[in-house]
Order: C-alpha cells, then structure tokens, then sequence
C-alpha cells in the first residue's frame, strides 16, 4: 500500500482564500430565459489567426507548429515554408468558404479575430464589415502567453485595442487569448472596456465574477465560457476528429444531450472553427450538415457572442456571482 502520509499531513486551504471555484452553479443552475423561450443558444465562433502565428519574419525565435495539418512537427529557427502554406490556405480559401455557407443561410457569425492577421488582409476585414459580424479580441498575435512577462502581455493587450480601433472604427467589448496566461484577466480589467471575456471552457452557462482591482476594489465580470470539444482543432490532435463525419456526430449529440436539458434549464452551445482546418473541403461538410440537421428547430436561438452577453447583463441577476 502506497504511503500517502506526505499528503495527508499537508495543510490544504478549502475555502476563503482558494483562488478556484470549483463549485460554480452547483445544482441550481440559472433559468437562462433565452429569447423567443429558446431551449439552447447555439454560438459559431470563426478564430481568424492566419498571418500572426510565430513567424521569425515578426521576430519571433521558432516558427509555428501549432494546430496544422502538420500535426507531429518541428519549430525551426528559419522559415517552415510548409506551415506557411498551411496557415495561408485558411486566409486565402478557408474563410471564404465558411463565411460564403453563413452568409447563404443569412447566420449570425462571431470572428475571434487576431489583430495582427486582421490588419494583413483588407479584403477579409471588408467582408466582416459588410456581413456586420460580431468581432472579438483575439489578441495581437497568436502565440501562447503563459511564460510571456506581464509588461509585454499588457503591452500587446494595449496594441491590440488600438488596432483594433483603427480596423474596426469602434472598441473591442469582448475578449478572448486563447493561449492566456495567469495574468490575462486582470490586465484586461485593468485596460477597461470589455464586456466580457471567453478565456474559460468549464461551464455551459456564461456567470460573473469578482475580480481584485489593483486599487484594492473589486470589479464584476462577465465570462462566457468556450469550447474545445465542439472545435474543429480536434481534427489536429491525438484521439481527435479523423473525418468529417466524427466531427458531425459530436456536434450532433452534443446539441441532441443540451436541447433535452434546455426543457428544465436552457443552456448554450458554443462551436469553435478555424479557417484553415474547417475552411478544407473535406472537414467542411461536417459544418453543412450540422446546420442542416438544425434548421428545423423552432426553439433555439442562434446568436453571437456579444448578443449572449448583452442578454445575461440584461436579464440575469449578478446574484449569481460566485
């Protein structure tokens, strides 16, 4: 029998001061009161990063290897001229093809848009303008912050909100890294003016939190929890997607177990896709058939991001804050 003597003898905070709430809504979840009584929101996110991945031409020491094709693959301290190509694919093909289906099914769309690949493609940025998608804050590159200083995180927070101004005409109100780090949240309190942020995936209902100002008060905010599960990047690791039809299925049940649910407490089910992996033929029928197979629902409500927050502001109490 293993000696767990070194554990148990440990002094372990379970309450005021542990910084997890591992409890959230426990077994009374709010009543979400969706519009036109919806069961279920149902939420695309398109994550636009192609052109603001690690790339040496932007001073970054590796190239990428992150969610590709080339799923076992090296950095290299030169050009990776193939995952170029790759990530090319999703800017130059990819979005035109998901935003094509959107706009022929007159859908509601959210661009998790990094800044940085934003502002190298024009034409993208014109043709979210004209489709009045709901953008939100990717970030000014996308590359992962956990070990990046706190200085040059808030510095690219800072950088990104202002070009993101300049594209957009407006500022960013929602938020989401992708790859944060422990110190996300409270430099994006601390930039002001965000609604929400979506740096979370361990719940099906957006909720408030507190979080500790550096002026020693606190501030109330909104988080809408996002998905990897219902996300085409499974198509780019172990155990995940290996065809369209995989991907089809899980959305399938996933929506089949959520719309059941939603009879008592209604829920949200987020979808994240990815230009240059759901953007491939091939992976992209999975997306047709899913919003075939949901089009004859009455009682959901497809939305954006945005739209979810501005309901919970609207409608759910901050009583629920934990």
């Amino acid at each position: 029998m293993k000696n767990f003597s070194n554990i148990t003898n440990q002094s372990y905070d379970f309450h005021e001061k542990h910084q997890r709430n591992l409890i959230g809504y426990g077994s009374n979840p709010p009543y979400a009161h969706w519009p036109k009584n919806a069961r279920l929101a149902i939420q695309f996110v398109l994550n636009y990063e192609e052109g603001a991945e690690s790339h040496i031409i932007d001073g970054d020491q590796y190239s990428e290897k992150f969610l590709s094709d080339l799923i076992i693959t090296d950095s290299y301290s030169n050009r990776h001229m193939s995952m170029e190509s790759i990530y090319e694919y999703g800017s130059r093909v990819g979005f035109w093809r998901i935003h094509n289906e959107f706009q022929k099914r007159n859908l509601p769309l959210t661009i998790f848009g990094v800044s940085v690949a934003l502002a190298r493609n024009n034409e993208v940025v014109k043709a979210i303008k004209k489709a009045n998608y709901d953008v939100v804050n990717h970030g000014l590159r996308w590359i992962n912050y956990q070990t990046v200083d706190i200085e040059t995180e808030r510095t690219h927070i800072q950088k990104s909100v202002q070009l993101y101004l300049d594209l957009f005409g407006k500022l960013p109100t929602g938020w989401y890294t992708g790859r944060d780090s422990p110190n996300t949240r409270h430099l994006l309190i601390e930039q002001g003016g965000f609604t929400y942020d979506s740096d979370y995936y361990g719940d099906d209902l957006p909720f408030w939190i507190s979080v500790n100002c550096k002026d020693g008060n606190s501030k109330k905010h909104l988080i809408i929890p996002y998905t990897l599960d219902c996300n085409d990047m499974r198509f780019f690791l172990p155990q995940g997607f290996n065809t369209a039809k995989h991907f089809f299925i899980y959305l399938k049940d996933t929506f089949d177990v959520l719309y059941e649910e939603g009879k008592i407490k209604p829920k949200l089910m987020s979808i994240g896709m990815h230009c240059r992996i759901l953007g491939r033929p091939g992976k992209f029928i999975a997306l047709k058939n899913f919003l075939d197979y949901i089009k004859n629902y009455q009682d959901i409500w497809i939305c954006t991001r945005q739209q979810i927050a501005d309901h919970w502001i609207n409608k759910c109490s901050l009583s629920f804050c934990k």
